[in-house]
């Protein structure tokens, strides 16, 4: 695959476009040229058909091209924490966890080390049996979802914000919505109808998932609305999440005190009575206990080479 498009100088990878040349510098992520996880380990939090009874082998990579103000991995997507590893260890890694036993291979927030990966992936594709998983923010050109159609199995995006009010005061980019709708179709185009296999695990297909926010449920039903309206039928599944937890700078005394809170069961249940309105029932509604600090995992570089 030409990967040209893709390189570190003049980086254009997310829609930010910030064009910096990554091989001296860092970007809007925070990310130089040079490849850095956290954590890599089965990981049993996603939702049920991803995690499945033995976990999905999960890759956390440092730095984000979003800067969400209540991130819960913000040691990792703000703060830089992370271990650099190059492309060839990034192929021993997804294998051994294949090795271990993992539902398959998700790579987070990995939009900003794109040419580092996808070589990665070519040199594991036909050694792999497992699925690969794509978790990200939403926040995605079109371009890049289009040029993973061969790598990426399933796709597990977030869909944050429809108000450019609160994408640009929470995540610093008022065009998240205009970039993420795009980007959600087009993976639902590329996928399809979800597709399970006999123990109930997801073969390929879209998750949407959103978690709702303090004083922000009328932006939840909008979404819904929007995904109601404009997504096909039956061709994606959704994950509504109660799980918010004030962290990072979202924390109680800091420059965001409307969501310096949980979400109230209120709240989460009138987002939850609105899908169910519209017809969006296939999918996982989390439990209000879920919306615990423990349900993040330990970035302690487990399973990074040293």
């Amino acid at each position: 695959m030409d990967l040209s498009f893709y390189q570190y100088q003049n980086c254009r990878l997310c829609p930010r476009r910030c064009g910096a040349d990554r091989t001296v510098s860092s970007g809007f992520c925070g990310c130089s040229s040079q490849m850095k996880a956290a954590r890599a380990a089965l990981h049993m939090w996603e939702e049920p058909c991803i995690s499945g009874t033995r976990g999905s082998g999960t890759i956390f990579f440092s730095g984000c091209t979003l800067g969400c103000c209540f991130c819960q991995n913000y040691p990792i997507s703000q703060e830089g924490f992370g271990a650099e590893i190059s492309s060839e260890q990034l192929a021993e890694i997804m294998l051994r966890l294949q090795d271990q036993g993992a539902h398959n291979i998700s790579l987070v927030t990995a939009d900003q080390y794109l040419p580092s990966i996808l070589p990665a992936l070519d040199q594991v594709r036909h050694r792999l049996t497992i699925p690969v998983v794509y978790n990200c923010g939403g926040y995605q050109r079109t371009e890049i979802v289009e040029a993973l159609k061969d790598y990426v199995d399933i796709w597990l995006p977030d869909l944050k914000y429809q108000s450019e009010a609160l994408s640009a005061r929470y995540s610093r980019a008022a065009d998240y919505f205009a970039y993420a709708s795009g980007a959600i179709a087009q993976m639902i185009r590329q996928t399809g109808a979800p597709v399970f296999d006999e123990s109930g695990l997801l073969r390929s297909g879209v998750i949407i998932r959103h978690m709702v926010l303090p004083q922000a449920k009328e932006d939840s039903i909008a979404l819904l609305a929007w995904m109601r309206d404009e997504l096909p039928k039956d061709q994606f599944l959704i994950s509504l999440m109660s799980q918010y937890t004030p962290f990072y700078r979202a924390k109680k005394g800091g420059p965001y005190p409307e969501i310096s809170r949980r979400v109230t069961s209120y709240e989460y249940q009138k987002v939850v009575d609105a899908a169910l309105d519209f017809g969006l029932s296939r999918g996982y509604m989390q439990q209000r206990s879920s919306a615990k600090e423990e349900y993040t995992p330990p970035f302690d570089l487990e399973g990074i080479p040293e």
